[in-house]
């Protein structure tokens, strides 16, 4: 029901900033002090809060299993209505309100498990979440509140907008979790979901803490800029990466010119949390198959799918497939060109292109035919600097001020808190937490963590929201602050504008608010918004020269860096495809299917077809975690980035291009605002003033031409 979709797990891909209490803009008025943003939001009918995150293990146990308790006696109350007395309020938004409180707890402690320096502390968050889940699943079969909620139904009440829509949606709930099924058969669902749910956590918690330690030797690491071998050096020639550390495995397959050292960490990687998750893989997929078999479904994915745009899973395999299709020529041009560079570096002429070969030759071909360094473009982008240029940004575009504040407590002594205000109103419009560089432990890609959603409330004020970014970008040097690589960047603005999505929220119930959209949709705001670290004039607001602020970017090198984004294009989305048909595939299995697959030989099978033949003895289906939690939706990347280019025209067509503030506040009104308050193909159309395209989107990708 919907108690499993309001909790939403953590939104993603792929020196400390500032904690004064003043305006970033100065001179604005805007205070960075939370108790004055407390009152102020108070005085404007409207509510802030920043979460009462646990400090101790057993505190968050205890935190999760008391709000499981009151909310059991909520249930109960609402149980307890008689059919004839039941309404709207005491029925549907009194779950709606239960959601809202259920997600408070949920929500801290799940990011809590995946960001606390205490491993016990992950290790009983990590059990909390479990439990909250088990019960969870519960909650779709309370036959009492259902047969309450069903009386309320059958009434046929006049409702209109958002009440309607999570009317419907509540009995769409009940009706996927199988209520309509004789009670032996749903009692089975409910087993097996609850199975599901345990095994689904445990699947995420082991990818969370794998991890590989590897030492190599100077030689061995030739290529790799100095500023990233000062980070890692342990010994006189000895130098420590870790596998599991995002940055550190990109950057040996990046930039290592020695095919070794880029086939250990790749092959590293892709055994991380092996023997723990594949046969935990071969559970979920059994589950997931029988499930959606007794609720009446073909697949998991025809499951999953309904509630996307796609529909089902056949419409989102179709779409992968016309775009391999597609991109066919372009892919096989790339692969010759990266390939006839091998053979001149190795001198091999028979030799081939390894799926550990790709990023390196990918990143020489920039170089080499279009001039463009990606690292030398890291002395333009030191965190801070390239942080608060971002706020201004989105500041100017959005209608927005962004105000460094002291959080009063903090998970850890990196983490920095920000204030988001309206900038015509001054109204307090939510809070930013950022724990933005990587360490054991933690988390380990980059998401956008809700944590407190927006809602009315039962009294009438409104509740802002308050998110978290969890990231893991380079960490400062020694002597000098971290550097971001201008594919970091690109992952900072998609990342904010995911927080964006969840703080602008003006939902009526928490359900609809912010990021609770369609999964096919919800990177499609983010993914627009990474348009523009490509525009000079916006790069040139902030991106400068460390050492020297008057060195900007020069026009001609980002001309080439965009040639060569356009050279390799197919490498990257075929990339992508090979993920979302491996998850499809894995997802559409009959039961007897799901009892006898080998998820590695299945996913090695696709991933050859598709991209490139896989490394032997690897098993990245065990490291790969949007197998839980974007099941059957790992598609839902190229189908929104169809939808992000098609809405990027908005802006390049305004008077103000990228800094077009009418642009942004219709961005802010029809996507951020409405959430999933109302269908994301109305909001869509709405922003764009016109039915959707996919001619832009397949221009980019250089299928049709311009």
């Amino acid at each position: 029901m919907f108690f499993r979709t309001t909790l939403i797990v953590a939104i993603g891909i792929l020196a400390a900033c500032s904690t004064t209490k003043t305006s970033l803009n100065s001179g604005t008025g805007f205070s960075g002090d939370w108790a004055e943003f407390e009152r102020l939001a108070k005085r404007n009918g409207t509510r802030v809060a920043l979460p009462p995150f646990e400090t101790t293990p057993e505190a968050s146990l205890d935190a999760i299993r008391a709000s499981i308790a009151a909310a059991d006696d909520r249930l109960d109350v609402i149980g307890r209505i008689k059919p004839s007395e039941a309404t709207f309020d005491n029925t549907i938004g009194a779950l709606d309100d239960l959601a809202f409180d259920l997600s408070l707890v949920a929500n801290r402690t799940y990011m809590l498990k995946e960001t606390s320096e205490n491993a016990e502390h992950r290790a009983q968050a990590t059990e909390a979440i479990k439990q909250f889940d088990e019960w969870a699943v519960g909650l779709d079969y309370r036959e009492d509140v259902y047969h309450v909620v069903k009386a309320y139904a059958d009434s046929s009440p006049k409702l209109s907008g958002e009440a309607k829509r999570l009317l419907e949606q509540t009995l769409r709930d009940y009706r996927r979790a199988g209520l309509h099924l004789a009670k032996p058969e749903r009692n089975e669902v409910e087993r097996l979901r609850k199975q599901l749910s345990a095994a689904t956590t445990e699947f995420r918690t082991n990818i969370t803490n794998a991890k590989k330690e590897l030492k190599f030797t100077g030689v061995q690491l030739g290529g790799l800029p100095e500023s990233f071998l000062e980070q890692v050096k342990t010994g006189d020639d000895e130098y420590t990466l870790q596998a599991n550390v995002t940055f550190h495995y990109l950057n040996v397959m990046r930039s290592a010119k020695p095919e070794a050292t880029r086939k250990r960490i790749s092959g590293e990687r892709k055994r991380l949390a092996r023997e723990k998750n594949i046969p935990l893989l071969k559970t979920v997929l059994q589950l997931r198959a029988t499930i959606a078999a007794k609720l009446g479904y073909k697949t998991w994915a025809d499951y999953k799918c309904e509630v996307k745009m796609a529909g089902d899973g056949t419409t989102a395999r179709e779409f992968l497939m016309n775009l391999k299709r597609g991109l066919e020529p372009k892919w096989q041009a790339e692969l010759a060109q990266f390939t006839e560079m091998k053979r001149r570096e190795t001198g091999d002429a028979n030799t081939t292109l390894k799926m550990w070969d790709a990023f390196y030759y990918m990143n020489l071909l920039k170089k080499e035919k279009y001039a463009v360094d990606t690292e030398q473009l890291r002395v333009f982008f030191p965190y801070e600097q390239t942080l608060h240029g971002m706020f201004r940004v989105y500041e100017r575009i959005f209608g927005l001020r962004i105000v460094a504040s002291t959080a009063p407590y903090k998970w850890n002594e990196q983490v920095t808190l920000h204030l988001v205000y309206d900038a015509a109103t001054g109204n307090p419009l939510g809070a930013l937490y950022l724990d933005m560089f990587p360490r054991e432990g933690k988390y380990n890609h980059f998401a956008m963590f809700p944590l407190i959603s927006g809602k009315r409330l039962p009294d009438g004020a409104y509740q802002r929201p308050t998110v978290a970014l969890i990231c893991n970008f380079p960490t400062p040097g020694k002597d000098k602050p971290s550097l971001l690589s201008h594919d970091n960047v690109e992952t900072l603005f998609h990342e904010f504008g995911h927080a964006l999505h969840g703080i602008l929220t003006q939902t009526r119930f928490t359900r609809f608010a912010g990021t609770s959209v369609p999964r096919d949709f919800v990177e499609a705001p983010s993914q627009m918004l990474e348009n523009w670290i490509w525009d000079k004039p916006v790069l040139d607001s902030f991106a400068a020269d460390y050492r020297d602020s008057s060195k900007k970017i020069p026009e001609s090198v980002l001309a080439k860096l965009k040639e060569a984004k356009k050279a390799t294009i197919a490498r990257h989305y075929r990339g992508q495809l090979s993920y979302g048909l491996v998850d499809l595939s894995l997802h559409s299995l009959t039961v007897e299917q799901a009892r006898i697959i080998e998820p590695v030989a299945l996913s090695n099978q696709i991933t050859e077809a598709v991209y490139l033949k896989p490394q032997e003895n690897t098993a990245f289906v065990g490291y790969f975690g949007h197998l839980m939690g974007y099941d059957a939706g790992y598609y839902g990347y190229a189908w929104a980035d169809s939808i992000s280019a098609d809405m990027a025209t908005v802006f390049e067509n305004a008077p103000d291009r990228y800094f077009d503030s009418a642009a942004g506040q219709r961005l802010r009104r029809e996507i951020y605002e409405v959430g999933d308050s109302r269908e994301v193909s109305e909001s869509i159309e709405k922003f764009l003033g016109r039915p959707r395209s996919l001619k832009p989107f397949l221009q980019d990708l250089g299928i049709l031409d311009e």
